[in-house]
């Protein structure tokens, strides 16, 4: 049964704590860097295309029908250039606002559930996740996804525990947003509803249409005016082909996500091991957390192609089910202060993000001892002092603290470095001033689609238009200004 307490009148006081740290995580320093990636200036170049052309509908990239992603991102990232946001500015603030909306609905979905403590606990757990804080910070369309999708499953949480229908219409609603966040990967994600014992509540009118309302206008549109090419594009290649095929060279062994989750979750990963007893299962909403979580984990593993981004949407279940159990068990001093030393994790990454960045992890330097990593320490014995005297959210608040802290440092170290050698920012800025007598060589695209993105239209190619100067590879990965040979 759904907890009945009322809510507080009075902002708890708890608020006044997570609202600054909250800011640090999300909000601090967001344009620090030039867009990364060959993703995020792609989308932000389409996003900005939209917004120049006033064409909502077809997606293009440097003036040709772009069908990889629907609609939602470039929209969202659209208005941001409308309302004259920065560059970075744009295409970011869109993800990290829908990661705050999300975590306030969260809270308040959890706290009708499981109760005020739960709630917070797993708003605390899930906020300060590496991946969900990670990619609330960049332009691309795993964290729309991720709260759009998880949105609609928690709103079928009453119905799947009690068959209760009111929140059906608005689950349909948010189905129908993950549809236009990244296609038909929310529907199949959805299977865990299957479990709820009248699956056919979802095919009722009421139900049906703020999906049809929400999901199928921009996709019969975006067909009427370009046909066959459209579909072919998006459905074939961009769906069926990324389940089958290794021609967009993101194949994977099936257990990439096992590690990438255990990062993921970082620094709660310990947590993991509470939800592996059974008692934590004792209810079907508490199933339900559990068969979303593994459903998630387990298509994407089948599938030829895999990016770490793709498990974004099971992380709320995890959290939830994380904080569920360490809500119950007796003494969380060993689990609270193994996720606290895992806070060293923050400035290893700052040293070894931008080699990583560029040419993967196992390439990376090795990280060099610094007195910051005992850090840790001290945010471990002071997460196990506060679960001694019976102050559980305090300890945890402590180490989502200390996550929030370490995300500042990571920024401030690592930022600079990947703002000069990764992004195509600082480059462009050298670059600009003669943008007319530079082509671009055999880069990696990233720096391709970052330079165009920074020029406002793609830099010609060496090979087909030579000019006197070329943006050529250099060592690790990187680019840099040459004189034609």
């Amino acid at each position: 049964m759904p907890h009945t307490e009322r809510v507080p009148r009075k902002i708890p006081r708890l608020l006044w704590v997570v609202l600054p740290l909250a800011y640090l995580v999300y909000f601090y320093d967001l344009s620090a860097t030039g867009l990364l990636g060959p993703d995020e200036p792609r989308y932000a170049s389409v996003s900005r295309e939209m917004a120049r052309s006033g064409d909502w509908i077809t997606p293009r990239l440097w003036g040709a029908p772009w069908f990889e992603k629907p609609a939602l991102l470039y929209w969202l990232s659209g208005m941001g250039f409308r309302l004259g946001l920065s560059t970075e500015l744009a295409p970011r603030l869109p993800g990290v606002l829908m990661a705050v909306a999300f975590l306030a609905f969260y809270w308040w979905t959890l706290r009708r559930e499981f109760g005020c403590r739960a709630a917070w606990l797993a708003s605390l757990i899930l906020g300060s996740s590496g991946m969900w804080v990670a990619y609330s910070q960049n332009g691309v369309t795993d964290l729309p996804l991720a709260a759009t999708f998880s949105a609609a499953m928690l709103l079928a949480l009453p119905w799947v525990a009690r068959r209760e229908t009111g929140q059906l219409p608005v689950a349909a609603a948010m189905f129908g947003l993950a549809v236009l966040a990244k296609g038909l990967v929310p529907l199949v994600l959805a299977a865990p509803l299957l479990m709820g014992r009248h699956v056919l509540d979802w095919l009722r009118w009421r139900v049906v249409l703020p999906f049809i309302l929400v999901a199928l206008p921009w996709y019969a549109m975006c067909y009427w005016r370009n046909g066959w090419p459209f579909i072919h594009e998006f459905f074939v290649v961009h769906h069926f082909s990324r389940v089958t095929s290794d021609a967009l060279m993101h194949a994977r062994p099936a257990w990439f996500y096992l590690p990438i989750l255990g990062a993921g979750l970082l620094p709660w990963t310990p947590l993991l091991g509470l939800i592996a007893r059974r008692v934590v299962y004792r209810d079907r909403r508490r199933v339900f957390l559990a068969v979303w979580m593994l459903v998630v984990l387990a298509l994407f593993s089948i599938s030829t192609n895999k990016l770490p981004g793709y498990i974004l949407p099971l992380l709320p279940a995890a959290a939830a089910l994380m904080a569920l159990a360490l809500d119950e068990v007796a003494d969380a001093r060993v689990w609270l202060a193994a996720c606290a030393v895992l806070l060293v994790a923050f400035p290893i990454t700052a040293q070894v993000l931008p080699a990583a960045v560029l040419n993967g992890l196992s390439r990376a330097p090795r990280p060099v001892f610094q007195a910051v990593w005992l850090a840790a320490v001290a945010v471990a014995l002071l997460a196990w002092l506060l679960e001694a005297r019976g102050k559980r959210v305090a300890a945890v608040l402590a180490v989502a603290a200390g996550a929030a802290l370490g995300t500042g440092y990571l920024k401030s170290v690592a930022t600079p470095q990947l703002d000069r050698g990764v992004s195509a920012r600082g480059l462009w800025r050298e670059i600009g001033p003669r943008a007319g007598e530079v082509c671009i060589g055999n880069v990696k695209r990233d720096w391709e689609y970052g330079l165009s993105y920074y020029s406002g239209m793609p830099l010609p190619d060496c090979e087909q238009q030579p000019k006197a100067l070329q943006v050529l590879p250099a060592a690790g990965g990187r680019a840099y200004l040459g004189s034609a040979p």
